[in-house]
């Protein structure tokens, strides 16, 4: 064979462990990102950092944690007991060593695997680490995981650790970290360990009542069906209300950590609910119609647990210890207090009732809709001429390119056919709509079913029944960037926000962001997202460059498409703060206030309009 690969004893490669990291991170953090998704690596990065602080609180040092972003650095301290001053170095750069191993040192800790700091610094362009111990400090900076400085001083500082890294743009390639998520997993840190005053950027977050504070600022004060019930002891702590959206939402966490794909904790803690409830009415309700509109969180703490992942996002452990199956102690647990609290309080119990009556008749109101609907999709996706799909999906999560999938969703024949000739097959596909959606607003979730395009949207998405067989990470929209475009993308935002707003609130909705510019010569081509970014192009062109306008997708080549889905794509997340209520923004953009809408929309097309002043200028 002309071009036989040759397998030698020169192609068997020893890496060292900062090498391995950096050349295999998924591995270690997940997918790399750019800071667009709550779990791009670059928060994986600082929640390492920060889950060391969070276990020297828990084992009871140090009750402060100060953290600063700016821009791309990251400094994190904490007033533990500070890492011993003979180990600073080997800590942070020796693979498999940590004080957690020992389970005296760290009885119920997240970072049990030596990994996380090594990481950070591994794929960091600058890292630095200070360790302060009854006067002295060790202090040792990195590039890259590479040792560049050692040294020891003397101080007046308190205990405790200093961590400062700047993530590595070769790996995390033109990132940004969104306030907003980062202020997420603030939140989450304090409401997890109450009594933890946490200074972020100037700001203090203090939980004093833990997973009801959580469930407080998750929720509509206005629309919950009765006061947030909420339990808590050494070991697990839960919290449950109702509200008015559709389907379910959870928060489950296991030493601390958000585990956002659940696991076993989080299963258990469902069907102790269902278990339970059935027993104190007498009744074999559904258990879709209990648990419709629900907000719960249930958070554990145990020694060894096994995560499916090194993000540990996800509980695989089916024992809380050698003795206790986590089912049985969860169960038991939710059982003896809800059950408890229920008759002590009849007139929530009253309340909780009339909820699961209303969930269940609005179930069996739609079962001939959806039966009627589901048999036409089933027809329609033997050949679902509106979806164009790929080869891997998010629901596999072994698959390594899962969370790398992504559904576009285009109006008209020439966006979508731009993106499909585009698209890398494997992970990205398209849905093509037809014209304006429908307006969903006040609609009730029968026209989810009634309405043709929608039911195969959601059956495209695989999202009936819940977000656990999601078959895209990133559902994108991507619309042409004029007034139709914009009315487009506030209707399927709508839709998303009425029915489905958990896809929204878990990060997977984004808008898809595509140049307006195109500013070339003979020689070179900027692609402009920005007039700050045309200015930049024409003023580093000599003489007068050949300036495009893009007025909309369909006049994008796919040559050129193919670079602005591929690697250098720019999402733009759709985020919903906790200060805003879904009921407030849609009657605000879709309701009858047409005057605020229409004020919308031009404020987002300023951009457009003063640049076709200049340029007819």
């Amino acid at each position: 064979m002309a071009n036989e690969v040759t397998y030698n004893e020169d192609n068997i490669r020893s890496l060292d462990w900062k090498e391995h990291m950096r050349l295999r991170p998924g591995m270690y953090i997940g997918k790399t990102g750019d800071g667009s998704s709550q779990d791009d690596g670059i928060y994986i990065l600082v929640k390492e950092v920060i889950d060391n602080c969070i276990d020297e609180f828990v084992m009871g040092y140090g009750k402060k944690v100060d953290i600063k972003v700016e821009e791309k650095k990251v400094t994190v301290r904490d007033y533990g007991r500070g890492i011993p001053l003979g180990k600073v170095v080997d800590a942070v750069s020796k693979i498999n060593t940590g004080g957690k191993y020992d389970s005296k040192a760290f009885k119920k800790s997240v970072g049990l695997n030596g990994v996380g700091t090594k990481a950070v610094n591994a794929l960091s362009i600058y890292f630095k680490v200070e360790a302060v111990r009854e006067g002295k400090k060790k202090v040792a900076i990195f590039e890259q995981g590479n040792l560049i400085e050692e040294r020891d001083e003397k101080t007046t500082e308190p205990n405790g650790t200093y961590i400062e890294f700047v993530p590595d743009d070769i790996i995390f390639k033109k990132y940004k970290f969104i306030p907003d998520y980062l202020e997420n997993q603030i939140w989450n840190y304090a409401h997890l360990n109450c009594g933890l005053t946490v200074n972020y950027n100037g700001q203090k977050f203090l939980s004093k009542e833990g997973l009801k504070d959580l469930l407080l600022r998750k929720t509509d004060a206005n629309t919950i069906r009765y006061p947030v019930i909420h339990f808590k002891s050494e070991d697990i702590e839960f919290a449950l209300v109702h509200d008015n959206h559709y389907g379910e939402e959870y928060y489950s966490y296991v030493n601390g950590q958000h585990t956002v794909q659940g696991g076993t904790h989080l299963n258990a803690f469902k069907e102790a609910l269902v278990k339970t409830m059935r027993e104190f009415y007498g009744k074999n309700f559904d258990s879709q119609d209990i648990r419709a509109s629900i907000v719960g969180a249930v958070s554990i703490r145990m020694q060894d647990p096994i995560f499916e992942s090194q993000t540990k996002t996800k509980l695989g452990s089916n024992n809380l210890d050698e003795k206790t199956s986590m089912r049985v102690f969860i169960g038991d647990y939710v059982k003896k207090h809800l059950d408890n609290f229920l008759h002590r309080h009849p007139e929530i119990s009253e309340k909780l009732l009339k909820k699961i009556q209303q969930s269940e008749r609005e179930r069996k109101d739609m079962a001939g809709v959806k039966k009627i609907a589901k048999e036409r999709a089933k027809k329609a996706n033997l050949h679902n001429k509106k979806l164009r799909d790929c080869r891997f999906h998010f629901s596999d999560k072994k698959n390594i390119r899962h969370l790398d999938t992504t559904v576009f969703i285009t109006e008209g024949d020439s966006a979508s056919g731009s993106i499909t000739k585009a698209r890398d097959v494997e992970t990205q596909a398209v849905f093509s709509l037809k014209g304006k959606p429908l307006n969903t607003y006040s609609l009730k979730k029968k026209v989810v079913y009634e309405n043709e395009e929608f039911n195969l949207l959601q059956h495209a998405l695989n999202i009936e029944e819940g977000l656990e067989e999601l078959r895209y990470n990133n559902v994108v929209i991507a619309t042409d960037a004029d007034v139709d475009g914009m009315h487009i993308r506030l209707l399927l935002l709508t839709f998303f926000l009425q029915f489905f707003p958990d896809l929204v609130k878990e990060g997977h909705v984004k808008i898809l962001e595509t140049p307006l510019f195109r500013v070339r010569d003979k020689k070179q081509t900027f692609y402009c997202y920005s007039e700050e970014e045309r200015k930049k192009a024409v003023a580093s062109l000599r003489g007068k460059p050949e300036i495009t306008r893009f007025k909309g997708l369909g006049e994008i080549s796919p040559d050129e498409f193919e670079d602005f889905i591929g690697e250098n794509i720019r999402l733009s997340p759709v985020i919903l703060g906790n200060d805003n209520s879904i009921e407030d923004i849609l009657g605000y953009y879709m309701g009858k206030n047409t005057p605020q809408r229409q004020e919308f929309i031009i404020d987002n097309l300023k951009v457009e309009k003063d640049i076709e002043e200049e340029l007819i200028g």
